[in-house]
């Protein structure tokens, strides 16, 4: 690209893109556009046109982010080693408690955003269906029969849908606190105090 933007005005591909998709969480996608970001930079404009060919290009590079990242990452979670049903569940829970798993704020801003956009919910129908098949398979790999694995995948996916859409307000130690009791009421058995340890030794910080 003969292109002869300063490199500290055209920023990095992924200043740019995180800032979009942060953009996109506070005001939806039709505020993420080039002159609002890079005013909210502070880089030049013909910075953007470095790293991303027009608009739609960068609108592209945000869903692969969040399908890599938020797909990519839970359905990896439901691989992960785990003993016995809860040592795994405590695994794809990780996800809910770990933005560098998991985005939240994006998943919702995404689910937002596909309601006027046919083509992108068609790739989020796919990304839940993935979910749904990872999380099935982790419950019957542990014994569960596929109807009832069908079942507990569906109170697991629909609750976090929920936690998104009605956008709980908990403190990170009150939503700590609740994951055992999750884990009971999605798997039908209680946790032991060995695997909570393990999952609370993972998450417990010096900040609320």
């Amino acid at each position: 690209m003969n292109d002869q933007t300063p490199t500290r005005q055209r920023g990095s591909e992924t200043l740019w893109l995180d800032a979009a998709a942060q953009l996109l969480c506070e005001a939806g996608i039709d505020a993420v556009k080039v002159m609002p970001l890079a005013k909210r930079l502070g880089l030049s404009r013909t910075g953007f046109y470095w790293h991303f060919r027009d608009r739609e290009a960068l609108l592209e590079a945000l869903i692969l982010r969040w399908e890599a990242k938020n797909t990519g990452n839970l359905v990896a979670r439901t691989e992960a080693f785990a003993e016995n049903i809860c040592e795994a569940m405590f695994n794809l829970c990780d996800c809910w408690l770990d933005d560098t798993l998991f985005d939240s704020r994006l998943d919702l801003a995404i689910r937002n955003w596909a309601r006027t956009d046919a083509a992108l919910q068609e790739r989020l129908n796919r990304a839940d269906e993935q979910r749904l098949t990872a999380i099935q398979s982790m419950f019957t790999y542990h014994g569960y029969s596929e109807a009832e694995a069908e079942v507990r995948t569906m109170t697991v996916l629909y609750t976090q849908i929920g936690y998104l859409s009605m956008q709980v307000q908990e403190s990170h130690w009150k939503r700590i606190a609740r994951v055992p009791d999750y884990v009971e009421v999605f798997t039908g058995q209680r946790p032991s105090e060995s695997d909570v340890g393990r999952f609370m030794s993972r998450h417990l910080t010096e900040q609320a």
